[in-house]
Parts: C-alpha cells; sequence; structure tokens
C-alpha cells in the first residue's frame, strides 16, 4: 500500500526537528570569540599603516618589521583576551587599577625620561613601555564594574566615587607630564558615567563646573602646553618655532590635493620637513602623497570599524557589557578625531598617535586588547531561543 511505502521511508530517512538556533554547529569564529567583520577591517588598517609607515620613516624597512612584529604581538594578546568571559574582566577591575595605579607611581619615582617627559618604565634588556596606556583600559574598566553595582542612572553619590576614581590615576599622568594621554583616560572613563545614563542636568553641571575650572587648568599647564593652545589659536605667529608643526602638516595634506603626490613622492615628508611624521602627524604623509581620496578611505574604514564596534557593543545584554564596550570603541573614535582634528589645525597639537596606523608599541596592545575585550563581550553574550 502507498500509505506503508510512505512509512518505511520516514523509517528508513527520519525527517529531523528544525533547528532552533541553540544546537547548531559554531563556527570557527564563534569556536575562538573573534568577529570575522571586525578582525578583517583591523587587518586592513593595519596594513595600510604598514605601507605609510614605511614612507613616513624615510623608507626604513627595520621600522616596518619592529612594527609588524608589535601588531602580532598585540593581535596575539587580542586573541588570548577574547578567551576570557566578561566575568573575569568583571573580577579583574579592582586589581588592573590597582597595578595601574602602582606603575604610575612607580613611573613618578624611577621612571625613564625621554623627550623632557618621565612616562616609561624600563626592564633593561627586556621591556620599555608607558603604564598610562594601560589606564586607558584600567580607568574606564573598574568605572564600569562599580556601576554595574549600582542602580542606574546612577545616583550623585556614585558619581562621585566615579569622580574619584577617574580623578587619581589623570592626575598621575598629567604630572608626567602627559596632557594628552590624561585627557583620554578622563574621556574614556567619563564616556562609561554618561552610557549609565546620566541625567542632562548633572550633565550640565559638570559642564559648568569644569568651564568654571578652565582658569585653574591654565594657570597650572607647563609653558609648552599654553604654547601649544596659543599656537592653535594663531599658528602664523611664531611660524619657525611653536607653529612649525602645524604649518607643514597643513601644507602637506593641501599639498596633496586630490589624488596625491604618489606613495613615496611627498616633499614635505621626504625632505624631512614635516615634524614626527611616522607617530603623530603620519595622516599628512598619507594626505600628501595619496590626497584627498586617501584620506577618505582611510576616514571611511574607521568609520566601518566604529560603526561595526557600536553593533557588538549594543548585542550585549548586561550592564557591564554595555557600558565596557561602548566606552571602548567611542574612545577609538576619539583618538581618531583627535588626532586627525590637531594634525589639520582644528584642535590643538595634544600629542595623540593615529591608531594603528602611526609607529608605537604600547598604544597598538593597548588598542587591540581594547578589541579582544569587546569581541569577548559579543561572543559571551546570552543566546535567547528563537
Amino acid at each position: 500500500m502507498p500509505w506503508q511505502r510512505i512509512t518505511r521511508s520516514l523509517r528508513r530517512y527520519p525527517v529531523r526537528p528544525p533547528d532552533s538556533g541553540i544546537a547548531r554547529r559554531k563556527s570557527i569564529w564563534e569556536r575562538i570569540h573573534l568577529d570575522p567583520w571586525l578582525l578583517g577591517m583591523l587587518l586592513v588598517l593595519m596594513g595600510g599603516g604598514l605601507l605609510v609607515l614605511y614612507s613616513a620613516s624615510g623608507q626604513r624597512i627595520d621600522a616596518v618589521i619592529a612594527q609588524a612584529m608589535r601588531f602580532g604581538i598585540a593581535l596575539s594578546g587580542m586573541l588570548i583576551i577574547a578567551q576570557f568571559s566578561p566575568s573575569t574582566f568583571l573580577r579583574w577591575a579592582p586589581l588592573a587599577y590597582g597595578v595601574g595605579l602602582a606603575m604610575l607611581v612607580a613611573v613618578e619615582i624611577a621612571g625613564d625620561v625621554g623627550m623632557g617627559a618621565k612616562r616609561w618604565l624600563e626592564i633593561p634588556g627586556v621591556i620599555r613601555f608607558q603604564p598610562s596606556e594601560m589606564m586607558k583600559l584600567a580607568v574606564p574598566l573598574m568605572v564600569a564594574a562599580y556601576l554595574n553595582r549600582c542602580q542606574l542612572p546612577p545616583r550623585l553619590r556614585d558619581i562621585a566615587v566615579c569622580a574619584v576614581i577617574i580623578g587619581v590615576p589623570v592626575v598621575l599622568t598629567a604630572i608626567q607630564p602627559d596632557l594628552g594621554t590624561s585627557l583620554l583616560v578622563a574621556c574614556a572613563a567619563v564616556i562609561v558615567v554618561l552610557l549609565a545614563g546620566l541625567s542632562w542636568k548633572l550633565i550640565g553641571l559638570v559642564a559648568a563646573l569644569g568651564a568654571a575650572g578652565l582658569p585653574v587648568l591654565w594657570m597650572n599647564m607647563h609653558n609648552y602646553q599654553r604654547q601649544r593652545v596659543l599656537t592653535f589659536l594663531d599658528p602664523d605667529s611664531d611660524p619657525l618655532g611653536s607653529g612649525w608643526n602645524i604649518i607643514q602638516s597643513t601644507t602637506a595634506i593641501g599639498s596633496g590635493g586630490l589624488w596625491g603626490k604618489g606613495w613615496l613622492e611627498g616633499t614635505q615628508s621626504q625632505l624631512e620637513f614635516l615634524p614626527e611624521r611616522h607617530t603623530d602627524f603620519i595622516i599628512a604623509v598619507l594626505g600628501e602623497e595619496f590626497g584627498l581620496v586617501g584620506m577618505l578611505v582611510l576616514l571611511t574604514l574607521y568609520v566601518m570599524i566604529v560603526g561595526r564596534g557600536l553593533w557588538l557593543a549594543a548585542s550585549s545584554q548586561d550592564t557591564f557589557g554595555r557600558l565596557f564596550a561602548g566606552s571602548i570603541i567611542l574612545t577609538f573614535f576619539i583618538y581618531v578625531f583627535v588626532n586627525v582634528g590637531m594634525v589639520s589645525g582644528i584642535l590643538p597639537v595634544v600629542g595623540v598617535p593615529l591608531p594603528l596606523v602611526s609607529f608605537g608599541g604600547t598604544s597598538s596592545v593597548t588598542l587591540l586588547a581594547g578589541f579582544g575585550i569587546l569581541m569577548s563581550i559579543h561572543a559571551h553574550r546570552r543566546l535567547l531561543p528563537r
């Protein structure tokens, strides 16, 4: 009978229940807790950065190799960090914050001096690093961990505690002196407080207090820091001195035109008119050699990274994950905005490198560690059944 044949077929080839999405086989990216889209964009950014660095460093292949090795170490660190769950970072927050403060104190006592500032710790023959870079993650991590235990939006008492958590490392960093890094540390932590749902009244109050404190800040700034602000307002007041950097950088960017002069063909950079061309002012080299088109491609890539990061942060299902992940990616955006702004003359020069493009090891490790935490928060989210 037909129905008997159908029954035998069903026994031989049983119908599987529809996949609920819970027991499905995980992809390789899910198993190693990395986001392929974000990782791919970061690799493209680093590859382009090495290309520009070769030109900016005076065609020094050793500088490119050193940077590539740092990227390799940073990527390995990112992969390792992504394997830990967000609860682990939550538990480690006080330890990371305490160790960071101890290292900032150690810098003040026995730090290595370079370029007129005491910002580095060095283990002879082993490593030389800048502890303040670590605080770009440790401080917002600690603030997010504290607010995770509080009722949101935060009350005035909670905000006061956060202000102390933020203020101590910011002051220790500023007296090195390193005003740029101290402001970035403060921004990274303040973003966490804002994402926690700070009311507009409190935001207005804090802004008013900040504006009232500007004269005090001005009086306590070093002479070279004041000069940077004055140069920002009028670069032509000292074209051969304090205004030299910004004049040369804007000249290099403007001379690139639409398509640029070509790779390795930039006059301002190759003839060494452009200062710090392989670190803080590397985007001026890109603008001169690849023109407006090249800069737009780079900025579009940054926007895509920020957009993907915000999407990953928004997918978090707990308070700590949303606060800290949002801080990581928005702080990354601030790095880009400040560097591009200071090189193009719309912000004062504060010594902020271009993320994953400028030459440097500690900043690359810190940035990719942050992206590792961001991917971990996304990968360890609680999946709801469909």
